[in-house]
């Protein structure tokens, strides 16, 4: 790989000019089955996943070039699915990601320790979803989406690859309950996005903490949430659902999963 240009440096490049890829995805295989996702894993095979995402997150990041490191999964046609056995990506970016810059000007406006500030916050409200002892997962209090889970770890974990065993042990779990209680939402699976935020390879890692974020634009039974012109042009958010209202529906359905 080469070393790209630094994001600093990206005024020189200039309008309409371009430069050599040095970005990488790779694929990764959740089942032999041709068909399903990640909800229907057995237990085993989940946290074997989870530990791939963690492994493949250590080994990419030491890759030459290599800024920030992002594992997803895509499930459903109204996501844009075309390839339908259980599978997820890895993107390795070569720069800090607009999102993550973004964060970074958040934490930089209202101080060090945002993540736990959001997390006590969360813990305390009618919005937590499922508890253990190293992860909480809760409806944020501003969600975008119709569905819209976050996961945190109680302590400051930059991304996978520095979390222990327990937290994976405890991670695969949860992580699959979640998803099987979203599945049991409606008669149908339910599309979404899921999400691996993590800190940069080089920067930031005392600042940004490791977040889970599911997504999903089903807002009825036969109902998706379109980008409308408030939300695609002014980048505005209208919420459909109280975030209470989802985190109870959401909770009932991990519960009876």
């Amino acid at each position: 790989m080469d070393a790209p240009v630094d994001d600093d440096d990206l005024t020189s490049i200039g309008l309409e000019r371009t430069r050599t890829s040095v970005g990488r995805c790779e694929v990764v295989c959740f089942s032999p089955e041709h068909t399903g996702s990640f909800s229907g894993l057995a237990p085993s095979r989940a946290r074997t996943v989870v530990e791939a995402w963690a492994e493949r997150t250590r080994a990419l990041s030491a890759m030459p070039g290599v800024r920030q490191v992002f594992p997803f999964e895509n499930r459903g046609e109204a996501i844009g699915v075309t390839l339908h056995h259980p599978h997820g990506q890895i993107y390795s970016y070569p720069y800090v990601t607009p999102r993550t810059r973004r964060l970074v000007e958040s934490i930089e406006r209202f101080g060090p320790g945002l993540f736990q500030r959001i997390l006590e916050s969360e813990q305390a409200s009618d919005r937590v979803v499922l508890r253990g002892e190293h992860f909480t997962a809760f409806v944020p209090f501003a969600a975008r989406w119709p569905l819209e889970v976050h996961m945190l770890p109680h302590r400051h974990v930059p991304d996978l690859a520095e979390t222990t065993e327990a937290e994976r042990d405890e991670l695969a779990t949860m992580y699959l309950r979640l998803l099987q209680g979203i599945d049991r939402l409606y008669d149908t699976p339910t599309p979404y996005i899921s999400a691996w935020h993590q800190a940069p390879v080089d920067a930031h890692r005392d600042e940004i903490r490791l977040m889970l974020q599911i997504t999903s634009p089903r807002r009825a039974a036969d109902k998706l949430k379109f980008l409308a012109g408030s939300e695609a042009a002014m980048g505005a958010w209208i919420g459909d659902v109280p975030p209470e209202k989802a985190a109870e529906m959401i909770r009932k359905a991990v519960e009876d999963a």
